[in-house]
């Protein structure tokens, strides 16, 4: 009998696990410009839940996965929406404006990449590293080696795995809540006559999560970016320039840093999104050629090489270039540049279309290449903004009254254009997990469409909360509770750039600074490779030098905690299975603080209060150092619960059975 697969209850149960994880991955996205893979804890989750009805199957499991999934990449859409409300062109987000982005983005970005799927998955000796990890957790949790699921105990130590990252970290988020601990701890301080510096760290379980996903090599590179932008840039652009009369010590330095800094972030990162894209240029088009001569060599053959035919490709891609067209006009007609719809539409449409499937097959070879977390999307963003806008600033010469306009246009589009990116980075991977475990592409290709809409029904909701509750940082935030905005890094930055390229107003002088370090650190991280030392990814440093310290300090403790892990486990019985307990406790960490923060914004807004639970004063003597010793006892704490399941025998499993 054939095993179930494409199933009511799958998809159902993917669309559960979509809803959670993304309202925990736009939180997260919001909060520190990463969003984390979903793949893996859905599969772990859905394992678990299915193991309970006799016909499931790994096929089945691998649905769920492939549905939840959507929520580790559509999530990246916050990249460049809330752009719309920092520019001050929405308040909020409409929900079926932002809906419909969300869909007809994200499908695109399935059907661009199917034709890409024999060449750069079938065929292909692209190592896609999360595609083959979330296979490799799907076939231990099914058995296909002749266990039985429930019997290892496998599913059952990951869900627990999940539970408890998520229990630890949601608890400490609301101990902060509380007041009776610290969030965080910061300060600034003089560096001889006139220079200044400052540190800020958050003791956020979700960002060490990330930082161990991650890994070494970024967290490495953020912490390159911090010493640039906190230990070099502040200290002798301060020393430069005095502060003003009247002007504390800790609002010039932090001006500095937001005024002067962070664009000699955005200039590396540009750089370093060029650079990497450009070392791709060869490999994605020599892949792009490759599918097509084996689209037209192979026939449709059995059900694990099937995809969804033709003429449902064709008639969904213009169906969402319809929606696309019809969502860029409406957009246009109510604003100033209403005379110039028509004109405007006309460039979009084909803008999305051409650029979208181009940077499919770019992003697909990516996540193929080096993982879909580890892409560079974000560069991806930077240079679509950076056409987009210029193509606008040609086709309709801005003016002061058209302006604003432009660039809201501009991030409207390129919003589009982004979710097909996301979704794309994530098909090819979730196809290869497929592949390995003998699904239906077909199959899988329209359960990611269920994801898509399932996640594209979410964002809105979590985005007109997250915006009420906290706001972003560098938007208006009218009647705002939360005195500290999200910092939505990749926003701001985007939103910036088109502001500069269609209003001439970006600082060159420090993105050019910016640029400089850029290919200095691309230099550096070639020798450092050609001296096989370990790599310092320039685009990681960058945005180390962009992000406040609040974003990335506890990413690094989170990479300095997983290799010492790694190394740790990798001499145990099971190093394997030790590594995917580190990635389902640390998956965890991120959507149990991720998911309070979400639920606190619910209670923020109706209690009309910027701390609903708290039990102290704001300043309460003991909270910082009961602060630092609830954050590093709750790392011991999960890390020796970690090192001791790694050592144990799952329940059910013969003692030296791998």
């Amino acid at each position: 009998m054939k095993p179930r697969e494409l199933t009511l209850r799958g998809l159902i149960l993917g669309a559960l696990i979509t809803t959670v994880f993304t309202a925990a991955n736009v939180y997260l996205g919001l909060k520190v410009g990463l969003t984390f893979a979903s793949s893996i804890p859905a599969a772990v989750i859905s394992m678990a839940a299915l193991s309970a009805v006799k016909d499931s199957s790994i096929l089945e499991n691998n649905i769920v996965q492939t549905v939840a999934s959507a929520a580790g990449t559509l999530s990246a859409i916050i990249f460049v929406l809330p752009g719309l409300v920092i520019v001050g062109w929405w308040t909020g987000f409409p929900f079926w404006q932002s809906f419909l982005i969300c869909l007809s983005g994200g499908v695109l970005g399935v059907l661009f990449t199917i034709p890409l799927r024999r060449a750069l998955v079938t065929t292909s000796d692209l190592p896609y590293p999360e595609g083959v990890a979330a296979a490799e957790v799907l076939r231990v949790g099914s058995g296909t080696r002749g266990e039985v699921t429930d019997e290892t105990g496998e599913a059952r130590e990951g869900l627990v795995a999940v539970i408890v990252g998520s229990v630890a970290s949601a608890g400490l988020a609301i101990l902060a809540g509380t007041r009776i601990v610290a969030g965080g701890l910061s300060g600034f301080l003089r560096l001889g006559a006139t220079a200044a510096t400052g540190y800020d760290f958050a003791w956020s379980l979700a960002l060490v999560g990330a930082g161990h996903l991650v890994g070494l090599s970024v967290g490495m590179a953020m912490l390159v970016g911090l010493v640039i932008a906190w230990g070099i840039a502040v200290p002798i652009l301060t020393s430069l320039q005095p502060p003003p009369a009247g002007m504390s010590l800790a609002a010039h330095t932090a001006a500095v840093w937001s005024t002067q800094v962070r664009f000699i972030g955005a200039g590396a990162i540009g750089v370093a999104a060029i650079y990497t894209l450009a070392r791709l240029a060869k490999p994605v088009v020599g892949g792009l050629v490759s599918t097509l001569v084996a689209s037209r060599a192979t026939g449709e053959r059995d059900d694990r090489d099937r995809d969804v035919s033709p003429p449902w490709i064709l008639a969904l891609a213009a169906g969402c270039a319809a929606v696309a067209g019809w969502l860029a006009f409406t957009f246009a007609r109510s604003t100033v540049l209403a005379p110039n719809a028509v004109r405007l539409t006309l460039i979009a449409v084909p803008f999305v279309v051409l650029v979208g499937f181009i940077i499919a097959g770019i992003c697909g070879y990516m996540a193929g290449l080096i993982g879909a977390s580890n892409s560079p999307i974000s560069g991806v963003g930077i240079l679509s903004i950076v056409v987009c806008a210029s193509i606008l600033g040609l086709a309709v010469p801005p003016t002061a009254e058209t302006s604003q306009a432009l660039v809201a246009f501009a991030l409207f589009v390129t919003a589009i254009v982004f979710a097909c990116a996301t979704i794309s980075n994530d098909n090819l991977q979730d196809l290869k997990t497929g592949q390995l475990v003998g699904a239906s592409p077909m199959r899988q290709q329209i359960a990611l469409m269920v994801g898509v809409a399932a996640g594209a029904a979410v964002i809105p909701w979590v985005l007109n909360l997250l915006a009420k509750a906290y706001g972003f940082a560098g938007a208006a935030n009218v009647g705002v509770v939360a005195p500290n905005p999200l910092p939505a890094p990749q926003a701001t930055l985007i939103a910036a750039l088109a502001k500069g390229v269609i209003g001439h107003g970006l600082d060159w002088t420090m993105i050019g600074v910016g640029a400089l370090v850029g290919v200095g650190l691309i230099v550096l991280d070639e020798t450092l490779g050609a001296l096989r030392l370990l790599r310092i990814p320039p685009l990681a440093v960058g945005i180390g030098i962009y992000l406040p310290m609040s974003a990335t300090f506890a990413v690094v403790v989170g990479a300095l905690l997983s290799h010492w892990y790694g190394r740790r486990v990798s001499t145990g019985p099971e190093p394997e299975r030790a590594e995917r307990l580190g990635t389902l406790v640390a998956s965890g960490l991120i959507v149990g603080e991720s998911i309070w923060g979400v639920l606190n914004a619910g209670l923020i807004v109706a209690l009309s209060t910027d701390a609903p639970i708290a039990l102290v004063p704001e300043a309460f003597p003991p909270a910082p150092y009961l602060g630092v010793l609830a954050f590093v006892a709750a790392l011991v704490l999960l890390y020796g619960w970690m090192l001791r399941r790694s050592r144990a025998t799952p329940a059910g499993r013969p003692p030296g059975r791998a």
